[in-house]
């Protein structure tokens, strides 16, 4: 059976892309037909400043929509990435593989190591070399497909390359994995600025739609959402990037095509209150049954410790493997 792994970074709360993107068709999808991994990846989250407490809070909380959303743990592993110490071990094997030049060509580390020397900071050395951590969340597990969104494809090419490389250097160690992507609503972009993503870290919040935000702040949002000069529906990613995003929104939630779509509308507004209506009756089941499991943290818990055990298990054998082929002496 194909494995399949991706997680989720405790930076900010989960948004309407995250969920387009990728958590959905981790449930309908990937948890189905693959052996099937998912994580909160919280040591990513120690990149940048951060507050501790909201760390913690972040991943209780991304783990439980992640459940929310469908993931049932009798069909896959769900669990955190520092429970797991073989994501750490792994981490500093590969970065004795990669390259000063290939970290520093990470779109990430560019576009923010760039806006803190602009302030006269600097960023922290973890920002430069989480790539690496990040290959090795995903080779740890020998997994075959990493589901993501297009930009996080850059870094499964580079795990794709490390893993290429270590094999070559030091005997086959490592399954090549391959990026795979969902063929509608990829990038679900910002409400206020459709040029951008619509990320959890951003500080736009009107541009964004949380998985957890309230029916009436959704259509809010939505309904004042950017749109394009001109008046009419047209699908075009260049030229009405506005309109473009709200029709791939409502695509996703509806199914269909976007383009097939912009022939129904001849008004904006019709268009915008459309899609309001079909994300609240999307994310209304991912908020109940979030409100449930918050009210038995003892059970998310519970899938955490036997998530982490069952990773712990898989990643284990991989990682010693990897251990003596690139020289290092078997513990007693």
């Amino acid at each position: 059976m194909t494995r399949v792994f991706s997680g989720v970074k405790p930076t900010g709360h989960l948004t309407l892309g995250n969920y387009l993107g990728a958590m959905r068709r981790w449930a309908d999808v990937d948890q189905h037909q693959s052996d099937a991994l998912f994580c909160i990846v919280d040591l990513h989250a120690l990149t940048v400043d951060h507050d501790p407490a909201r760390v913690r809070r972040l991943s209780r909380q991304g783990a439980t929509l992640l459940l929310a959303s469908g993931l049932d743990p009798d069909l896959c592993t769900v669990f955190v990435q520092s429970h797991v110490d073989e994501h750490a071990r792994l981490s500093y094997v590969l970065e004795c593989v990669a390259t000063d030049g290939e970290m520093r060509r990470m779109i990430q580390y560019r576009e923010k190591s760039a806006r803190e020397r602009e302030r006269g900071g600097s960023v922290r050395l973890s920002l430069l070399t989480y790539p690496a951590l990040m290959a090795a969340d995903i080779l740890a597990y020998g997994a075959d497909e990493v589901p993501v969104g297009d930009d996080q494809t850059q870094h499964v090419e580079l795990t794709r390359d490390l893993a290429v490389r270590f094999n070559q250097r030091y005997g086959h160690t490592f399954v090549v994995p391959r990026a795979t992507r969902p063929p509608v609503a990829a990038r679900v972009m910002n409400l206020q600025d459709p040029t951008s993503k619509m990320g959890k870290s951003d500080d736009s919040g009107p541009g964004i739609v949380y998985l957890l935000d309230e029916p009436d702040v959704v259509r809010k949002k939505i309904m004042r959402a950017v749109t394009d000069s001109g008046s009419d529906v047209v699908y075009d990613r260049e030229t009405r990037p506005g309109v473009t995003n709200l029709l791939e929104i409502l695509a996703a939630c509806e199914g269909g095509g976007p383009e097939k779509l912009s022939g129904a509308y001849d008004s904006y507004g019709a268009l915008k209150k459309d899609t309001a209506e079909a994300v609240v009756e999307l994310l209304r089941p991912v908020q109940e049954r979030h409100k449930e499991l918050c009210a038995d943290p003892g059970y998310v818990d519970g899938v955490l410790r036997a998530g982490a055990e069952r990773a712990r298990g898989m990643a284990r054998p991989q990682v010693d493997a990897a251990y003596r082929a690139i020289g290092l002496l078997p513990a007693g």
